[in-house]
């Protein structure tokens, strides 16, 4: 998917969204207060805790058959919690779908206990990891508490995060209860104004809701007046619905209401001709652009690399790469991922895996990003050696693969009988700290089961629920079915308690296992 839509939520959208956090007047809040109270701790006692062996212990903690508190009481005194550290811990609970209950509750410990405050990003991170399971009850309780007790930690991304998980998971009606809910008890005292309402549009169309999104803008628009960021908010949605003429139907509308059009504007507008395969019209807006005295960003350069990679250009996407540095800018990692997506496609892996390398010499991070598309030239062009190479080196890097590529590469070494390769990925995400996803289970409980490696089956799927993450319906039958004729029922037994203990606390999101087979009861 092309870096544009992360771009923009992620650099413009703070300026225009998350920026905006102040409120009308309010009580101190009580980490600042802790903050310019506090002591500081003297460095010869500070004890430097490593995030990813804090995490392994959270994650490998017994749940739910003891509480978490003692846990963390021993290995995260007061004095050694940082802001930094939260945010991280959090971030590696987020990024491999940890369980929700552990993450609120370590974000709580570390509230209350912390001697340094807490930023707007850890509630933020935790606001996600529930919203994200659907646990919208816990997710307004944890609003309602830090408004009362730290207003300063929520902004106008905390709000972003719950209506764009109400606008994907419940009603239309629900994402407006939501925003009125916003009003009346998290942002108590505070005038909601244009800043507010630009959340509750993009909420809609992150989702694609389109619809949804006109139909406030037509009720709202009299209470609040849009601006130039509200315009570019639709006109994102309308790209990302892949309907070019809906785009430049609205980008019309904009003009007519007196709007300008800016970077933003014309950045969204490239990024819709490029993924309709319109290559030559994206072109052409870049000439309007500088035209219009509108420097081109490295978003737009990220976007055009992309464009010309969709329609086979690959001249003029190393021809675009090299206008980089002539442009006054700097080439980072979305450019390389782009430029890499490219020659992937066009089956030059040999060029790709030389952008890789001079990624480590210049010292740009490889991203993820960069992995999973690598990752997936060399499955296509070469062969398990090469993969395997490249996941050692990988690993020798602590680099952690996001869940899809964790997913790809664990299917990519059961179909090519390499489950020490599939095995050893599992043990390095639980070593790192991270509770691999339920798909990566499945592919992994398969391929074992059916190479008839039920114990290892068995110990994969238990670590699973001992970290408080259910299994999915698919690996659980496949389980109980080797488990059957193996006549293991003690293994069988032990699965459905640690199931049910689980679902007491921690209730299956929605295709998760709901317990053993109803087609057997166990005795």
């Amino acid at each position: 998917m092309l870096t544009l839509i992360f771009r923009l939520n992620h650099n413009h959208a703070q300026q225009f969204l998350f920026k905006t956090t102040s409120y009308l007047p309010l009580p101190l809040c009580s980490t600042t207060f802790n903050m310019l109270c506090s002591q500081p701790e003297p460095m010869s006692r500070v004890k430097v805790v490593n995030v990813d062996t804090l995490t392994r212990i959270i994650n490998d903690h017994p749940f739910p058959h003891q509480p978490l508190h003692p846990t963390l009481l021993r290995h995260l005194p007061p004095h050694t919690i940082s802001t930094s550290l939260v945010e991280n811990v959090l971030g590696k609970f987020f990024a491999s779908h940890s369980n929700g209950l552990k993450a609120l509750e370590f974000f709580n410990y570390s509230l209350s206990h912390s001697q340094s405050p807490l930023s707007p990003v850890s509630f933020n991170i935790t606001l996600h990891i529930l919203t994200r399971m659907r646990y919208f009850d816990k997710a307004w309780t944890l609003l309602r508490d830090i408004a009362r007790t730290h207003p300063c930690l929520i902004t106008l991304k905390s709000m972003s995060i719950v209506l764009s998980r109400i606008a994907k998971f419940q009603s239309f009606e629900d994402t407006l209860d939501g925003f009125r809910r916003m009003e009346d008890e998290v942002f108590v005292g505070r005038e909601f104004g244009i800043d507010e309402f630009n959340v509750l549009l993009k909420a809609f169309c992150t989702q694609r809701q389109m619809k949804e999104a006109r139909s406030v803008f037509v009720k709202m628009v009299h209470r609040f007046k849009p601006n130039d960021k509200t315009m570019n908010i639709l006109l994102l949605g309308f790209k990302e619905s892949g309907d070019v003429t809906s785009v430049e139907l609205f980008y019309h509308e904009m003009i007519r209401r007196g709007f300008i059009p800016d970077c933003v504007t014309y950045n969204i507008r490239i990024d819709a001709y490029c993924k309709k395969g319109c290559f030559g019209d994206a072109l052409r807006l870049l000439e309007e652009m500088e035209t219009r005295k509108f420097e081109p960003t490295i978003e737009t350069m990220t976007t055009l690399i992309h464009g010309a990679g969709l329609v086979r250009n690959t001249g003029k996407a190393w021809q675009l790469f090299n206008e980089i540095p002539l442009r006054n800018l700097v080439a980072d990692t979305g450019v390389y991922n782009a430029l890499i997506t490219v020659l992937v496609r066009t089956r030059d892996i040999e060029s790709a895996l030389s952008l890789m390398d001079e990624m480590v010499e210049k010292h740009i991070e490889l991203h993820s990003v960069t992995y999973h598309t690598v990752f997936l030239g060399l499955m296509r062009s070469r062969g398990i050696e090469d993969v395997s190479e490249l996941y050692q080196k990988m690993t020798q890097r602590d680099s952690v693969p996001k869940t899809r590529t964790v997913v790809m590469l664990i299917k990519y070494f059961c179909q090519n009988y390499r489950l020490d390769l599939a095995l050893g990925l599992w043990k390095y995400l639980l070593e790192k700290g991270y509770c691999p996803h339920a798909h990566a289970l499945d592919l992994l409980v398969t391929g074992l089961c059916s190479r008839g490696l039920v114990q290892e089956a068995f110990e994969c799927s238990k670590q699973m629920l001992e970290r408080g993450r259910h299994m999915s319906s698919a690996a659980l039958l496949m389980l109980e079915r080797f488990l059957l004729q193996a006549g293991d029922m003690d293994k069988l037994k032990e699965i459905d308690q640690m199931i049910k203990n689980l679902q007491s606390i921690l209730p299956p999101s929605r295709g998760h296992a709901t317990g053993i087979s109803t087609s057997r009861a166990i005795v």
